[in-house]
């Protein structure tokens, strides 16, 4: 009975998070310009209007360069810190680690305020320039990458490491062809969740982008508080894009992670 229940209960968490998606995935292949009306009949118009439109094009284009670009600079940096913190004494690895948390727990709105009025009101960078923007996003992202990567750091054996070391390896060497490649995982994971955050922003993004920017995030808000029937519907199209693209990702990471591990299994 117990096992029933558990069955039951995860089927319904499941539909719980997935059924609005669905249904919105399901009405972006319809005619219909309102969720719950009519769908009036199957079309790809508002695929069709998503790449053709000018303005979502260049809108979508501007938001992926800019999480990939923040993604990667976040990457680096968590990275390096996490390797550093977790060689450290215990008290700096205690401060440091506590001092990651922050950032993760704080409210979105609290870092983008906050990032205004340092980068922009005290420091008085323009907008324009796009730094506040990026400085934003990898301030946002930067903590979820380090907390991707400090248990494979933790997973890590540290004989290999010191093994280097007396074989020759300089400092440097150990770090790059040793400790690296094991944490190839966990920066893989960090790298995609720095993207989803990037691309999922909006109050860090509204308090920092330059006027005639916007990201999806943004731009989403802005569209559904207009009356242009014909960019809302096409947003449907670019949200199920958007998951499928997710699922694909997914699907693949855990696949390419799953026959590694066979491998290992095999050669051992």
């Amino acid at each position: 009975m117990k096992k029933y229940l558990r069955i039951i209960w995860l089927a319904l968490v499941l539909l719980f998070i997935y059924i609005p998606i669905l249904v919105l995935a399901v009405y972006s292949f319809t005619e219909a310009t309102v969720v719950g009306a009519n769908t009036g009949g199957f079309s790809f118009e508002n695929y069709i209007n998503l790449f053709k439109n000018e303005e979502l094009r260049n809108m979508i284009l501007g938001t992926v360069l800019l999480a990939l670009v923040c993604a990667c600079i976040s990457t680096v940096l968590a990275t390096f810190g996490a390797i550093g913190t977790y060689y450290s004494k215990k008290l700096p690895k205690t401060l440091i680690n506590t001092a990651n948390q922050i950032p993760v727990v704080n409210a979105d709105i609290v870092t983008g305020f906050s990032l205004c009025i340092l980068l922009i009101v005290m420091l008085r960078i323009s907008k324009d320039t796009y730094i506040p923007l990026g400085i934003g996003h990898v301030v946002l992202t930067t903590p979820f990458v380090y907390l991707s990567i400090l248990p494979k750091l933790k997973q890590m054996d540290n004989s290999l490491y010191e093994a280097a070391l007396d074989l020759g390896a300089t400092p440097a060497q150990a770090l790059f062809k040793v400790v690296l490649p094991q944490l190839i995982p966990g920066i893989l994971s960090g790298f995609m969740l720095a993207v989803t955050l990037s691309l999922d922003d909006y109050f860090v993004t509204t308090y920092t982008k330059p006027s005639t920017f916007d990201t999806i995030s943004t731009y989403v808000v802005n569209a559904t508080k207009g009356s242009q029937t014909e960019v809302k519907t096409a947003l449907w199209a670019l949200s199920t894009l958007i998951f499928l693209i997710v699922i694909v990702v997914v699907v693949v990471m855990n696949v390419t992670a799953g026959r590694k591990k066979e491998a290992k299994r095999e050669k051992i």
